[in-house]
């Protein structure tokens, strides 16, 4: 039998991404999608005729026969909530980034997580963007010689400010730039070079009527050497490579962005041919002044995070990303504003 799924939110977080990679991984069924607002109750029926339409997350945990797995993608401010109310419903939930406000929200949830004995997983999905695949392969097999620095961009010039709760300055609404586009530069570097020992950050607010941070820099230095420096930004005029990472035998360089957002938006899914693959003319260049060539980019598998987390439920396969990763990444974030507000690097605490 197929799992259950029932998302909560059809906003671009649920109708680009999870709704059409949850229904991309056989095992899995859109089996219910959450939202009031009528215009994405039409659209989510009229693209996923066989899930039920709910205007109300209270009404899931009473449902008859009920879900297999919650997927929370909902303003940040609801996530702690909402994940702990599939949890107390006994059911496994997947939270989007980033999982929580503060680490230690994101801890009361490790904890409850741990006495229902029950799964949470963050939904990290830029792990499995194609050029940080292509990234992970090369550092693993040696091409770029031993990891010095990498440098990681998500770079926008978006000098306008739209109204939205990501510009909001209320701790609840974790708003601002760090905890949008960081929480993916940060995860994607541990990931990498595992938790940091310490950490820099320059945090600043650029627009015209902006409130919230919207042009950060944050340097991680990581056991054995490498160093993180992660570019993030509303503000850039002109945009960094996206990433140059700089080793004792080799270099590599690739600029761009990783072609599944795109896609998604434009109603390509896993299931489409030449989904996730990058052009030839935006390969990366790997090597050394003088003797750079093309590197093929590895695919992008966005919808390999949920194949995971259907083999860790039926399989008892491990988690595609833990908790535990979640919240090292909430701790780096916190690290990283304090730095900014005492103009110092901050030492961060073994786990």
């Amino acid at each position: 039998m197929d799992l259950r799924v029932a998302l909560i939110g059809y906003g671009t977080g649920g109708s680009v991404f999870h709704a059409p990679l949850i229904s991309s991984v056989p095992g899995m069924r859109l089996a219910a999608v959450v939202t009031g607002a009528p215009a994405r109750q039409r659209a989510v029926r009229e693209r996923y005729p066989e899930a039920e339409v709910i205007d109300g997350a209270d009404r899931l945990w009473g449902s008859p026969g009920g879900y297999d797995l919650v997927v929370v993608t909902a303003p940040n401010r609801q996530h702690v909530p909402l994940a702990r109310a599939a949890l107390t419903a006994g059911v496994p939930v997947v939270v989007d980034k980033p999982v929580a406000a503060s680490a230690a929200d994101a801890r009361s949830l490790a904890a409850l997580s741990a006495v229902r004995g029950l799964p949470v997983f963050p939904f990290h999905n830029r792990r499995w963007d194609g050029d940080y695949l292509t990234v992970s392969r090369l550092a693993a097999s040696g091409a770029l010689g031993d990891v010095r620095r990498f440098e990681s961009r998500f770079e926008r010039w978006r000098p306008q400010v739209k109204e939205s709760w990501k510009e909001s300055v209320d701790p609840r609404d974790a708003g601002g730039i760090l905890f949008d586009l960081g929480s993916h530069l940060i995860d994607q570097a541990v990931t990498l070079f595992g938790r940091p020992t310490r950490v820099y950050a320059e945090i600043d607010t650029r627009r015209p009527g902006a409130v919230a941070p919207d042009d950060v820099f944050v340097a991680l230095s990581h056991p054995g050497g490498p160093r993180s420096h992660l570019w993030m930004s509303a503000t850039a005029a002109h945009l960094g490579p996206r990433f140059r990472v700089l080793g004792s035998r080799a270099a590599y360089t690739v600029s761009g962005m990783d072609v599944q957002e795109e896609q998604l938006h434009a109603g390509l899914t896993p299931k489409d041919p030449g989904y996730g693959i990058a052009a030839p003319e935006s390969y990366g260049l790997l090597g050394t002044p003088g003797g750079a060539a093309p590197e093929a980019t590895t695919p992008g598998a966005y919808h390999e995070f949920y194949a995971r987390v259907l083999r860790s439920l039926r399989e008892d396969a491990p988690p595609p990303v833990t908790l535990v990763d979640a919240i090292t990444g909430l701790e780096v974030i916190e690290a990283a504003a304090r730095s900014a507000r005492e103009g110092t690097a901050v030492d961060l605490p073994a786990q």
